[in-house]
């Protein structure tokens, strides 16, 4: 999604919202991330300004103090950005995968089935529905190296084992990611 992001061209312009859009994206990244619950004053505080980036392709962009937080495509669910995760690590379920699909990871490839149930991967072993958001881990690392959401559930994975089983959204070094560093 981000891979050739660009913010001086792929940038439509942003808007400050009205607090009750603000109270209803809250609500929303709330609903779906509760481990936040403790730390939403410190992300999304109440009297800060909350600006909507407007991207091309539909995608939007939660900013609040010139920091981007979470984004969303088409009013789809909301995904943190990595330093969002980076911060708050257990937000969200955990995918690793193997060494060997760090590289591919990282270039923005999709996760195929084998990079997860290899040896180096690792599944949670509750069986999540097919488009769960998860953080990938790489397998060594200490931070997610990646954003991505189920294609396929959990057990789906296990037993087929093969083709795309996570969807890579949000990779290091990626646009969003050096948007962000950049600010």
């Amino acid at each position: 999604m981000f891979r050739k992001f660009n913010t001086k061209e792929d940038i439509a312009g942003q808007t400050q919202v009205k607090s009750s859009v603000q109270r209803s994206i809250r609500t929303k990244i709330l609903e779906q991330y509760p481990a936040l619950e403790p730390h939403i004053e410190d992300l999304l505080p109440k009297k800060s300004p909350l600006f909507l980036v407007k991207c091309l392709d539909r995608v939007n962009i939660v900013s609040v103090n010139g920091r981007y937080l979470f984004f969303n495509s088409f009013d789809g669910p909301f995904f943190p950005t990595l330093h969002v995760l980076h911060k708050y690590p257990d937000i969200m379920p955990k995918v690793q995968v193997d060494r060997g699909a760090i590289k591919f990871v990282l270039k923005a490839a999709d996760i195929m089935c084998p990079g997860v149930t290899s040896p180096g991967g690792r599944l949670p072993d509750e069986n999540l529905p097919c488009d769960t958001i998860v953080a990938i881990q790489a397998e060594g690392k200490e931070h997610a190296v990646a954003v991505g959401m189920l294609k396929m559930s959990v057990n789906d994975i296990k037993t087929t084992n093969k083709g795309v089983g996570i969807l890579n959204i949000h990779f290091l070094n990626d646009g969003l990611w050096k948007a962000i560093r950049a600010m």
